[in-house]
């Protein structure tokens, strides 16, 4: 099992542990990954070391990504439909989730791809449906990217800022929410903005 344990361990693996537990959580979201985040920007002695933790939490992420991108690919629509709908649940990720996520890609791929790297769950099992519909790889890579980067970029911020202070695990969770649900606003804001704009005769 993916537990504390585990991630401490591949944790002391360096920059290559930091990548491995990125591109697992992916697969076994065991803790939030905001979290998970602001514990890699504590670690960090320095801004230089920030910096390439960073980027390999995107490289990590990304290849997490990657990976259900091409299960979905290599499976096709009915299987990967079968498996959601009789497993899903037990991960967080119901059919209807997965049907939405899906019939969002119909819409807009690039934006969809970009944004859903920063919902909670969503973030997690994206590549799938991705995959199931043939998206240009190069085209899914680099929006997912973008997403990865904008979703990890603030949470390690923030652990980097809160290091060394005397805080509770309880206040840095509180901060970690605050954040996040600024976050989700901003998305929703931007992305209601972009609608008006269009609607408007906007590019």
């Amino acid at each position: 099992m993916f537990g504390s344990d585990t991630v401490t361990n591949l944790l002391s693996l360096g920059l290559m542990g930091v990548f491995l537990v990125t591109a697992l959580e992916k697969f076994i979201p065991v803790v939030p990954s905001y979290v998970m985040l602001m514990v890699l920007g504590m670690s960090a002695p320095d801004l230089p070391r920030l910096s390439m933790m960073l980027v390999m939490t995107v490289i990590g992420s990304l290849c997490g990504s990657a990976g259900w991108f091409a299960i979905g690919r290599t499976l096709g629509e009915r299987r990967i439909e079968r498996l959601v709908a009789r497993f899903g649940k037990y991960v967080l990720f119901p059919l209807p989730t997965y049907q939405r996520l899906a019939a969002s890609y119909r819409r807009n791929r690039f934006r969809v791809t970009a944004l859903g790297q920063t919902i909670p769950v969503a973030r997690v099992y994206l590549g799938l449906p991705a995959g199931v519909l043939k998206l240009p790889t190069t085209s899914f890579l680099a929006a997912a990217t973008l997403g990865i980067l904008i979703w990890n970029l603030p949470f390690l911020l923030l652990g980097f800022l809160l290091k060394g202070t005397s805080d509770s695990l309880f206040y840095i969770g509180l901060r970690a929410s605050i954040a996040l649900v600024a976050a989700e606003f901003l998305i929703v804001g931007l992305v209601g903005i972009i609608r008006w704009s269009r609607g408007n005769g906007g590019v």
